[in-house]
């Protein structure tokens, strides 16, 4: 007999979303966690980085209130007590992913460091236990790029960036996605100097006419964004030296390139379980494709080829699929059609399902729906009307939307909803929106769809038509 019946390597959102749900259920599960419960969320990502969002974004709306005629003048910013303030908000949220609260629920929790000995035993810091099922939960790490002299220079990762003892003068940040572009809009809110670096284009991933107004945004607040840039070298300082002769001199480096699959520690190869550039090779039900024991959730997971999706509410979703395949036997499978994500700035870039480029790309003939948000009284009353509402529409159906506003994130949960239930546009468009919201944008943006034809010279003949009755 094995000593448990699931084993889960790895306390972040997806292992710690497994653990619940099967302990819950009565399974015999240990949890096994080498650094702190609650993994990058809680202490290094999502949880940190939106409180200190949340402090720069207070700061600036200090500064713009005068366009409503409150007049406030520069806010001072007390480093510590913004320090203190994201640690606070850590410690408030950490006793939901505590080891208590998980020997409460019926979980074992261990300590250590897991790593494979053979296809169903673990080793875990000279311990060794056994398991029927193995679910590998072990997260992803900053991507650091070789580039010649940064390895020599003190950088800043998400890792290390919530401990900062000092407000950055000039926080240099390499790398324009979504860690880059929330550090550099947080930042520069709280007084520092930012500039961004990116090879490309800035939110490389996300629709260029969305990326454009954020771009806007931030340039608007005074970031330096620095993009089709090529790094040679990393001087001390730290100074970033370009390929084209430039050289940026900052007073820190943030690295925000990208994240790796935490695997080196495992001993994979023991276990017999495949893996690949991205994470550990599994089917769509998340089973590894060489050890049928094993599955992967979260970062770590790279379901047939199509690479890990590193979001929290991604590793939740996992859990919910092995959950469902492992405890109850049933077929359940990944499906990214309605995955949303979000870039936390100000305005907020959200979006889910496909882009206007790659819906092309699909061969889809394809509808783009726009609604500004210059033209919603909401905005408008609040003086921020920056942003936009777009929808991909194919065979009557969105299959795809983005949002550049305030709190786009609360309003993409419709349109994920849309896509995963292929919900009729003329159903969208009976929709009673509260007035005033911005969500009523995205109601605009669907009536554009029939305005042609409700308006149309055959419309309006009907309509005399219609008026001779009595």
């Amino acid at each position: 007999m094995a000593d448990f019946d699931l084993a889960v390597i790895g306390a972040g959102a997806a292992g710690l979303s497994v653990t619940a749900g099967a302990a819950q259920l009565g399974v015999k599960v240990v949890l096994i966690e080498r650094d702190r419960m609650g993994g990058d969320c809680l202490n290094i990502g999502c949880v940190p980085s939106k409180a200190m969002l949340a402090a720069s974004h207070a700061a600036r709306h200090a500064r713009e209130a005068g366009r409503f005629g409150v007049f406030l003048g520069e806010p001072r910013i007390d480093w510590d007590a913004v320090q203190a303030h994201v640690h606070g908000v850590i410690a408030s949220i950490a006793p939901t992913d505590s080891e208590a609260r998980f020997r409460a629920l019926g979980a074992t929790v261990m300590r250590g460091e897991a790593r494979f000995t053979a296809s169903d035993t673990l080793s875990v810091d000279g311990r060794t236990l056994t398991a029927r099922r193995i679910v590998i939960a072990a997260g992803s790490r900053a991507a650091v790029p070789d580039v010649k002299g940064l390895g020599e220079v003190g950088f800043l990762t998400n890792a290390t960036l919530f401990d900062l003892t000092e407000r950055p003068a000039h926080l240099l940040i390499l790398g324009g996605g979504p860690i880059g572009l929330e550090m550099a809009d947080a930042f520069s809110g709280l007084g520092s100097q930012v500039t961004v670096v990116q090879r490309g284009t800035i939110g490389g991933r996300e629709d260029p006419e969305l990326v454009a107004g954020l771009r806007e945004a931030l340039l608007s607040r005074g970031v330096t964004l620095i993009e089709g840039a090529e790094l040679t070298e990393v001087e001390q300082g730290p100074t970033l030296v370009l390929a084209d002769g430039r050289r940026i001199e900052g007073s820190h480096l943030l690295v925000a390139t990208g994240r790796v699959p935490n695997l080196e520690s495992l001993d994979l190869a023991a276990g017999g379980v495949k893996v690949t550039a991205a994470g550990i090779a599994t089917d769509r039900g998340l089973r590894s494709l060489t050890n049928k024991r094993v599955f992967a959730v979260g970062d770590i997971a790279d379901p047939e080829g199509i690479g890990p999706r590193q979001f929290t509410h991604v590793g939740s979703y996992h859990a919910g699929i092995v959950i469902r395949r492992v405890l109850f036997r049933l077929p359940a499978k990944v499906d990214y059609r309605a995955l949303p994500r979000v870039t936390y700035t100000d305005p907020e870039l959200a979006q889910v399902g496909m882009t206007e480029a790659e819906a092309r790309q699909a061969g889809l003939a394809v509808s783009i729906l726009r609604w500004p948000l210059a033209e919603n009284d909401r905005a408008t009353a609040e003086r921020d009307t920056v942003g936009l509402v777009k929808l991909i529409v194919s065979r009557g159906r969105v299959v795809g939307a983005g949002i550049l506003a305030p709190h786009a994130g609360e309003m993409i949960g419709q349109w994920t909803l849309a896509i995963a239930q292929r919900t009729k546009l003329s159903a969208l468009a009976g929709l009673i929106a509260p007035y005033p919201t911005r969500a009523e944008a995205g109601k605009r943006a669907v009536g554009s769809f029939f305005a042609p034809t409700l308006f149309s010279d055959r419309t309006k003949w009907l309509v005399r038509l219609l008026g001779w009755l009595p």
